[in-house]
C-alpha cells in the first residue's frame, strides 16, 4: 500500500467515477483500474461498486476511507513541514570555554560561507553549559580542556552524556595579564609571585566545582580572587586591577588587541600538574561538513598537521 494509491482512492471518491479521476490526475484511466485492483487485492475486499454511471463506495470501503483520509492528510502535513525544514536557513552552532582562538576559527569559518543560507552560532559559556549544548545538539562541537586534575570527573560527566572527547593540543601554563603589569617584564612567574595581585576566573554558576573551572590550578590556594562572565570584562580587569589569570598561552591578538601577553607560569613552583590537554567534545562521534571545516580551522590555527 503507498500514499500514491491511496491519493487516486480519494481522488475516485471525489470525482465519482474512474474517467473524471483519471483526467483529474493526469493519467491514462487502465493505470488508474489496475492502481485501484492492486489496492484491492491488498487490502482484501472490495472497495466500490462499478456502474455505468461512475462508482460508489462499499460498506467496506467507506469504513476505509476516513483512515486513507488521515493517512494522506499526515503525509502532506508531513512533507509541507519538509519543505519548509528545507527552506530554512542550515544552523551551525559551537559552544566554548573562553578561548579567543575557538572565536577567531568561528570568524575565519563563517567567512566562508553565504550567512543568507546558514544560521552560525558561537557561545562563550561554562563549562557545564558546553557540555549540556553539546549533550542536547544545542552546539555541534564544544571546546574545553582536561588536566590531571579535572580529567576523570569531566570525562566520567561527557561518557554518561554520551559525548567523546578528541585532543587537539597539550599546552604549559602561563599568566596572562596587560602590558603595564608590574610582572609584564619577567622571563617567567612563579605562584608565590602573584600573591599581591587579584586572581580572575570565570564563573561556573550556583552548582559550579572545582572540576569545572577554566583555570588551571583551581585548587591553589588564591588569596585574592575576583570573578567575571564574560572575556571583555576580564580583559578590563587586568588593566584596572592589575589582575592575573592563568591560561594555555594561546591568544589572539586579532580579537583581544596587543595590549595583553602571556608570561609562562613556573610549574615547580605548586605541586600540581599544570599541563592543560584542549579537545573538542562531539555526541559519539557526530561531525557534519560544516564541523569538521570549523576544526580544520582551529588546527590551523593552532597550527596542528
Amino acid at each position: 500500500m503507498t500514499i500514491t494509491q491511496l491519493t487516486y482512492f480519494l481522488t475516485i471518491v471525489e470525482a465519482g467515477s474512474l474517467n473524471k479521476a483519471s483526467e483529474k490526475l493526469y493519467i491514462a484511466q487502465p493505470s488508474l483500474t489496475a492502481a485501484l485492483k492492486e489496492l484491492e487485492k491488498e487490502l482484501g475486499f472490495t472497495l466500490f461498486y462499478r456502474g455505468s454511471r461512475g462508482v460508489t463506495l462499499t460498506p467496506e470501503g467507506a469504513d476505509f476511507l476516513p483512515y486513507a483520509g488521515q493517512v494522506v492528510e499526515q503525509y502532506d502535513n508531513m512533507m509541507e513541514y519538509v519543505g519548509k525544514r528545507e527552506s530554512q536557513k542550515k544552523k551551525f552552532g559551537i559552544s566554548t570555554q573562553h578561548y579567543s582562538f575557538a572565536v577567531k576559527a568561528f570568524v575565519d569559518l563563517v567567512k566562508e560561507y553565504d550567512t543568507k543560507s546558514y544560521e552560525f552560532a558561537i557561545r562563550e559559556t561554562m563549562t557545564r553549559a558546553v557540555i549540556d549544548d553539546v549533550a542536547t545538539l544545542r552546539s555541534e562541537i564544544g571546546i574545553l580542556y582536561l588536566s590531571d586534575f579535572n580529567r576523570a570527573a569531566i570525562l566520567k560527566l561527557l561518557g554518561n552524556a554520551g559525548l567523546s572527547f578528541h585532543h587537539l593540543i597539550d599546552c604549559e601554563t602561563y599568566v596572562y595579564l596587560w602590558r603595564g603589569h608590574p610582572l609584564a617584564g619577567r622571563d617567567i612567574i612563579r605562584f608565590e609571585e602573584l600573591k599581591d595581585y587579584p586572581c580572575l576566573s570565570f564563573e561556573q554558576g550556583d552548582a559550579a566545582s572545582f572540576y569545572f573551572a577554566e583555570e588551571i590550578l583551581s585548587t591553589a590556594e588564591y588569596i585574592r580572587t575576583i570573578k567575571a562572565n564574560d572575556r571583555a570584562t576580564m580583559l578590563n580587569l587586568m588593566i584596572g586591577l592589575n589582575g592575573y589569570t592563568l591560561c594555555s598561552g594561546i591568544i589572539c591578538e586579532e580579537l583581544n588587541g596587543d595590549d595583553y601577553l602571556a608570561v609562562p607560569f613556573a610549574a615547580d613552583s605548586v605541586s600540581e600538574s599544570s599541563v592543560m590537554s584542549i579537545g573538542y567534545i562531539t555526541k559519539g562521534n557526530r561531525l557534519g561538513p560544516i564541523g569538521k571545516n570549523y576544526i580544520e580551522q582551529v588546527k590551523k590555527y593552532l597550527n596542528i598537521d
